[in-house]
C-alpha cells in the first residue's frame, strides 16, 4: 500500500505555523499525523510546497516515490487532526482495500484508490520538481472533482486555523497518551505517572494524574519544588526549571528548557521559557526564547468567545481560552506582555506590550511606537548561534529555509497597521 500525504491550498492559513513545516508536521495532542501513518506500514510519500521538499528529503527519510507496482494508495489530507480516531479510521480504510473516500464538511480528507488511476506525475513524487500549487495538488483536486464514487462523511476533524490546533490538542491529548504509554514501555511509578530511561526527578516533586497521566521521556531533569499536573508530556533531552508548574494538556516536544507556569499549551521542539512567567493556551514553535517575565493573556477580561485575526479577517473561534500563537525562531524581551489571541510571525522580536499580532522578520515595539523589519541576514546569524549552542549542524536548507520564509510573509509586513521601518 502506498500512503500519500499532501498539502492542500488551505495549508496556507496555518501560518504561522506552518510557515516552515509540513502540515502533517505539526504538534497536537502529543502526536504529528506523520508520526499516525508511519504506524500504518506502507510506502510514505509527500506532497508539499516546493520550499520544503529538501527539509522533507533530509528530515524524513522514509519518504520516497510511490510505489507503481502497489496496486492500492491511500491519499490523506495533511491537515486532518493527528488524533487516535484519525489513525483508527485510516486503518480501517486499507484493512480491506477498495474504492473509498471519506470527507469531512465536503472537503476530502482520505481516500484509496488505484495507483493506476494516479498518472506518471504523481507516482514521481518525492523526487521530482515542480510546483505545489499548479502541477500535482492541481491533478489531485481535478481527479477528486471527477471521482464519482459515493462520498463518505466521516466523523474526523481538519484542521482550519492555527486556533484549531489548541481546541483538538485539548480534546485529545489525554487519548492519545494512554494510547501511547502501552507502546512506549516506560517504568511506571505510581497510577499515571510513567518515566523513561536517566530521568532525574527531584526529592520534592508534587505529581497529580487524577486529570490524566504524566509521561517524562528519556534523559530529562526535573528541578525541586516542581508541580505535574496531569495530562503531560515532557519530552527527550528537555529540562524543567525548579518550582515550575506544568498542568492541564502541557506537551514539550523535545529539547525544552522551560519554567514559571505553562497550562494547556503546545512548546515545540529546542524552545526555552525557562523563566518565571504565564504561558497559558498557547502555541510555541521551534527554536523560540522567551525572556524572563514573559506572560501571555488567554481570557478577556469580558470572558467572551475570543475571536482571532488571520491576514485581516477575523474569525470566530467558538472558545473562551486562547492563548497566543509563536511562529518559529521568534523571541521576546524581558517583562513581555501578549494580549489574548495574539499571532506572533517567524522569526520576530517582541518587546514592550503586545496588543495586535506581529508580522514575520520585525522588531515589534509597538508600545514603544516602533516596529522595524529585520533582514533575514541577522536570522541566519542567529540561528547559527543557536544551533551551535545546542551542537546542532547548520545546513544550507536551514539557511535557505529563513530566506525562504522571509520572502513568503513579504506580505504581511506590507500590510501591517504601520510602516515598517528598514
Amino acid at each position: 500500500m502506498n500512503i500519500l500525504v499532501y498539502e492542500d491550498k488551505q495549508v496556507q492559513l496555518l501560518h504561522p505555523v506552518t510557515t516552515g513545516r509540513a502540515a502533517y508536521a505539526i504538534q497536537c495532542g502529543g502526536c504529528r499525523l506523520v508520526d499516525w501513518l508511519k504506524r500504518l506500514g506502507g510506502q510514505l510519500c509527500g506532497m508539499v510546497r516546493s520550499h520544503l521538499r529538501t527539509l522533507q528529503m533530509l528530515d524524513f527519510p522514509e519518504f520516497g516515490a510511490l510505489d507503481p507496482n502497489q496496486p492500492w494508495t491511500l491519499l490523506v489530507n495533511a491537515r486532518l487532526a493527528p488524533t487516535v480516531q484519525t489513525f483508527e479510521h485510516l486503518r480501517l480504510m486499507i484493512q480491506a482495500p477498495a474504492t473509498k473516500v471519506a470527507r469531512v464538511s465536503g472537503t476530502i480528507v482520505a481516500a484509496v484508490v488505484p495507483t493506476s488511476q494516479l498518472g506518471s506525475q504523481t507516482l514521481n513524487l518525492g523526487h521530482s520538481p515542480g510546483d505545489w500549487q499548479q502541477s500535482e495538488l492541481d491533478r489531485l483536486e481535478s481527479y477528486f472533482a471527477e471521482f464519482s464514487a459515493e462520498m463518505l462523511d466521516v466523523p474526523l476533524e481538519l484542521i482550519e486555523y492555527p486556533h484549531d490546533i489548541i481546541r483538538i490538542h485539548l480534546a485529545s491529548f489525554n487519548q492519545n497518551l494512554q494510547y501511547l504509554i502501552s507502546e512506549w514501555g516506560f517504568e511506571q511509578r505510581q497510577d499515571g505517572f510513567f518515566v523513561g530511561a536517566d530521568v532525574q526527578l527531584p526529592e520534592h516533586l508534587v505529581v497529580d494524574t487524577r486529570p490524566g497521566p504524566v509521561v517524562i521521556d528519556r534523559n530529562v531533569s526535573v528541578g525541586p519544588y516542581s508541580y505535574l499536573r496531569g495530562p503531560v508530556y515532557i519530552g527527550p533531552n528537555s529540562r524543567i526549571i525548579e518550582h515550575s508548574s506544568l498542568k492541564d494538556n502541557v506537551c514539550i516536544v523535545h529539547t525544552g528548557k522551560i519554567g514559571g507556569e505553562v497550562e494547556a499549551s503546545i512548546i515545540d521542539a529546542f524552545t526555552n521559557k525557562q523563566h518565571h512567567g504565564f504561558l497559558g493556551h498557547s502555541i510555541l514553535g521551534s527554536w523560540i526564547n522567551l525572556g524572563a517575565g514573559t506572560c501571555n493573556s488567554d481570557l478577556k477580561n469580558t470572558y467572551g468567545e475570543v475571536k482571532m485575526e488571520y491576514s485581516g479577517k477575523r474569525v470566530a473561534t467558538g472558545m473562551q481560552f486562547i492563548g497566543c500563537i509563536v511562529g518559529d525562531y521568534a523571541k521576546s524581551a524581558i517583562n513581555t506582555g501578549i494580549f489574548t489571541g495574539k499571532v506572533v510571525g517567524t522569526c520576530s522580536m517582541l518587546y514592550g506590550f503586545v496588543t495586535t499580532n506581529v508580522p514575520s522578520f520585525v522588531n515589534y515595539a509597538r508600545s514603544f511606537g516602533q516596529i522595524t523589519e529585520m533582514p533575514p541576514a541577522v536570522m541566519v546569524s542567529t540561528q547559527k548561534r543557536m544551533f551551535q549552542r545546542r551542537n546542532v549542524q547548520q545546513r544550507t536548507c536551514d539557511i535557505q529555509l529563513i530566506n525562504d520564509m522571509y520572502e513568503l510573509t513579504r506580505h504581511e509586513r506590507q500590510i501591517a497597521e504601520e510602516p515598517l521601518a528598514l
